[in-house]
């Protein structure tokens, strides 16, 4: 993943102007202030300040740097520089619009040219949307806007009970058939929110690939149950996730269908490494350039027997599809052993055959 940018704060401005006037060098700022030296030298350069009216102050200054960079900024938001765009959003504003109801249409209508809710939100508490009083509009009615981090989700919550820290061995160890593996394959933004849930099985690496609509965890979860439910128990024990908030609506698994769950650590996808293994073959065919929104449920499929009918050195060179038909078999065998006789009878002929 690629760093992110921070702009430089105020109190680095500061400094930056102390040690300007000290004379010290760009390499030695850049390196007490954990920057690369072309921000230092970019900073200098953009935010030098000279006004004709007081020819003798002529130089670097945190005050002016700061007010002239917030300018910048505030000219280079999207809803300023695309006045179609700005009327669009508050025209639908003014029609009672919210801006998560403009960008999920903006979204779903795949407009070329589109904003996030936050930037609508930013817009609106503007000085630009101050003035036309766009706040009015909001369902609160709100005129200055709450701090972001009130606002917050609450996390969502993952029981300790089912850690993979306490993930039976014979799970870790695939020596049981019947446990899964999750995980969403995203794409890039532009083509929507669509993404894929690929559901590996540990032992036979059968794979599983359905398309979703987003990442709202019910529909997500429905989808899951709807692809195992018709598999008997045995071939259904428990899947692993990541702790995404489109798993949350784990206990459906085990409430609809008698399924156990269990979530790796925080940032630690290694931990389900069979399901990311299958992720990246499967990108051969889904990479996150394509429009997954173009691909039918039957395409989707055919790439899903094109992973379950490769031959795979961890198999014995056997398929996916191969040791998943045999276990399924095998379960089929066992299975009349497992269930309780009507009668004496019929047991004892189930032994004499």
């Amino acid at each position: 993943m690629g760093r992110v940018y921070a702009q430089l704060t105020l109190e680095e401005r500061r400094k930056i102007e102390r040690w300007r006037h000290a004379r010290v060098s760009v390499n030695e700022m850049a390196r007490v202030l954990r920057r690369h030296r072309s921000t230092i030298f970019r900073e200098l350069r953009r935010n030098h300040f000279q006004d004709p009216c007081m020819p003798k102050v002529v130089g670097y200054f945190a005050m002016a740097a700061q007010l002239r960079t917030s300018d910048r900024r505030a000219r280079q938001r999207k809803l300023i520089r695309h006045p179609q765009l700005r009327d669009q959003v508050v025209e639908r504003i003014k029609d009672g619009w919210t801006p998560e109801q403009i960008a999920g249409r903006m979204r779903m209508e795949r407009a070329p040219l589109r904003v996030c809710q936050e930037t609508i939100y930013r817009h609106i508490y503007a000085k630009e949307g101050m003035r036309e009083e766009l706040w009015w509009y909001l369902p609160t009615h709100r005129k200055a806007r709450h701090p972001r981090r009130a606002r917050k989700r609450r996390a969502p919550e993952f029981h300790r009970d089912v850690s993979i820290l306490f993930r039976p061995e014979a799970v870790a160890q695939r020596v049981q058939f019947g446990h899964w593996e999750a995980d969403l394959m995203l794409f890039r933004q532009r083509f929507g929110s669509a993404n894929v849930t690929s559901l590996v099985e540990r032992v036979s690496r059968f794979t599983v690939l359905l398309k979703n609509a987003d990442k709202r965890t019910r529909p997500v979860m429905d989808k899951v149950i709807a692809a195992i439910r018709a598999l008997p128990q045995p071939a259904r024990r428990s899947i692993t996730f990541d702790r995404g908030s489109e798993f949350v609506s784990w206990p459906h698994l085990q409430a609809e269908i008698g399924m156990s769950s269990w979530f790796c650590d925080p940032s630690a996808p290694w931990q389900k490494g069979t399901v990311e293994n299958t992720n990246r073959r499967a990108r051969r065919w889904l990479p996150r350039e394509r429009d997954i929104g173009q691909l039918s449920d039957h395409d989707i499929r055919e790439i899903c027997d094109r992973l379950n009918a490769t031959a795979r050195k961890c198999l014995g060179w056997k398929t996916p599809a191969e040791v998943f038909r045999a276990k399924m078999l095998r379960i089929g065998r066992e299975r009349p052993t497992l269930s309780p006789p009507r009668s004496r009878g019929s047991s004892i002929a189930h032994r004499t055959d």
